[in-house]
């Protein structure tokens, strides 16, 4: 006769008082429940990255176009000239995480202006965007000149600088968006590493 109570998890199969056999189990419907309800971010959310930049890691914008982004962050999306798999410049994404602060940069395709192709995107984020005032012009250090707005408020600061990536034919060539956001206040400890990636994109050799 068994002399198990009804319920009873023998010790080697515990953790934390909990059943390990039905651990594994679970997390995999909580993932799964996640992903149903509210997508993939809120899966990466509880999964940590393990993609560090590192000293020499050049971002492939496409084209032949380039950055180099800062040392140390998280690369959770991206491709490196490294891996050598080429990309579109008008449909390449970036996305840099660290601590507080993400950088996204974005490709497109538009004709016009920099500064043009900036206030479209304020004017699709929010139709009552006040884009009055002239941005910020911002060159990097190959030459290729751009334009930037900055904001602050409560829910952080943000960062937005729009290239068009030649320097010989602009108006018909591929833009760029470069967006950076951070917890309030915080934008000064990250802006070294900011400016020195904006001043690094790079367009191709053709362009």
């Amino acid at each position: 006769m068994s002399t198990d109570l009804p319920g009873w998890v023998p010790v080697e199969h515990r953790w934390l008082g909990l059943d390990r056999r039905r651990l594994k189990p679970a997390i995999f419907v909580l993932a799964v429940a996640l992903l149903l309800i509210y997508g993939w971010p809120a899966v990466n959310a509880v999964v940590p990255w393990d993609n560090p930049i590192k000293a020499g890691d050049v971002l492939d914008l496409g084209g032949g176009a380039t950055a180099v982004p800062p040392v140390g962050w998280q690369l959770e999306d991206g491709t490196l000239v490294s891996d050598d798999t080429g990309v579109s410049p008008s449909r390449e994404t970036v996305k840099l995480a660290k601590a507080g602060a993400v950088i996204n940069m974005t490709g497109a395709a538009f004709d016009g202006t920099a500064a043009q192709f900036l206030d479209q995107v304020l004017t699709s984020q929010d139709a009552n965007a006040d884009i009055s005032g002239a941005p910020g012009t911002f060159t990097t250090t190959s030459g290729l000149a751009g334009v930037v707005r900055t904001a602050s408020g409560p829910a952080g600061d943000e960062l937005l600088a729009a290239f068009k990536m030649s320097e010989t034919s602009p108006a018909t060539a591929p833009a760029l968006l470069v967006e950076v956001s951070t917890a309030p206040n915080s934008f000064q400890e990250y802006s070294g590493e900011i400016e020195a990636l904006l001043r690094s994109v790079t367009p191709g050799s053709t362009a």
